[in-house]
């Protein structure tokens, strides 16, 4: 009989958190604390980004090396991290060509450039394919914002809108819905899939208000899981004030069963957080960008999702996974 495979959890938890060091929080957080001293922490981070996985191989090579950037600074965002500077590995296939490089740097250097987080050095390596792109970020903290703080009364904030890249993956790959959609909510919805935008403006209230964060990257409803689970908590969410872009509400009126994968599917890179009862009113109108859609509870049940009809909803797969 054929062994099973570890998951994506099962395989960090098992195989590579007993290896962990001090400042890893058992490789259950999106970042890792260098263990320096001092009233300033350094926060590290790290994503990888494979052709044909995170991005299409003729994506421009100028929004690739943007997306790859940007991942991690989301990443140092939920943490309530200033950027200081990256490392980047770049494994090139056999057709790179000397254009796509130039192309890629272009990007690259315009976001370093935008976001004040210079590249310090990296490795360059060939592979068989497919093109493979790592980049480790460091961040500064003067408080880290772990997943584990949540505490019973907290209410649950997202920033921005959710499920938009989920749904230009689907635009991306032609699926019939998107010949529903106007020329504007195509052209929207496929700009939140190449194009993250980190959510730097956030540090302040984070750092000042948050008890738990971390940004959403493989799916809201799962990443909530996550954060939860991190915390020993539970929590009620109403689906119905998750707020969705007017191309996601379009696209979700053209075909209502989108808004399950709106809110299970990855790439949102918004920022999910959880921010004490007597602070909540504060941080909202402090960080218009941040939406309340529920509130953390004690005890360690699978949260409570309430449907628009007020029902209970249960999603099997609540975000997205690599294994």
């Amino acid at each position: 009989m054929t062994e099973r495979r570890f998951s994506e959890d099962e395989l960090i938890a098992e195989i590579f958190a007993p290896l962990a060091g001090e400042g890893a929080f058992g490789l259950r957080d999106d970042a890792a604390l260098l263990p320096l001293g001092g009233a300033r922490e350094i926060v590290v981070t790290t994503d990888a980004l494979v052709s044909g996985v995170h991005f299409f191989p003729d994506d421009p090579p100028g929004l690739v090396a943007k997306k790859a950037l940007r991942v991690n600074l989301s990443d140092l965002a939920a943490k309530a991290a200033e950027p200081l500077g990256f490392l980047l590995t770049l494994s090139l296939p056999p057709d790179w060509t000397n254009d796509w490089a130039r192309s890629f740097a272009a990007g690259l250097a315009e976001d370093a450039r935008e976001f004040a987080c210079p590249l310090l050095g990296g490795d360059t390596t060939a592979t068989p394919g497919p093109l493979t792109i790592s980049i480790a970020a460091f961040g500064r903290a003067t408080r880290f914002v772990s997943r584990s703080g949540a505490r019973p009364g907290d209410r649950i904030f997202v920033s921005g809108t959710i499920g938009d890249a989920a749904l230009g993956l689907g635009v991306a790959r032609g699926e019939a819905f998107a010949g529903r959609l106007g020329e504007g909510a195509r052209a929207a919805l496929l700009d939140r899939y190449r194009l993250p935008q980190p959510r730097l403006p956030l540090i302040a209230t984070l750092r000042e208000h948050a008890s738990a964060a971390m940004d959403v990257s493989d799916g809201l409803v799962g990443d909530l899981v996550k954060l939860l689970r991190a915390s020993g908590a539970s929590a009620r969410v109403e689906l119905a004030k998750i707020p969705l872009s007017a191309a996601a509400r379009e696209a979700v009126t053209a075909e209502p069963t989108l808004f399950d994968r709106a809110v299970t599917g990855g790439d949102d890179y918004e920022i999910l957080c959880c921010i004490p009862l007597e602070a909540a009113a504060w941080a909202s109108a402090a960080a218009p960008s941040l939406t309340e859609i529920g509130e953390v509870l004690a005890g360690e049940a699978a949260p409570l999702l309430l449907g628009r009809d007020g029902s209970a909803r249960r999603y099997d797969k609540a975000s997205f996974s690599h294994f």
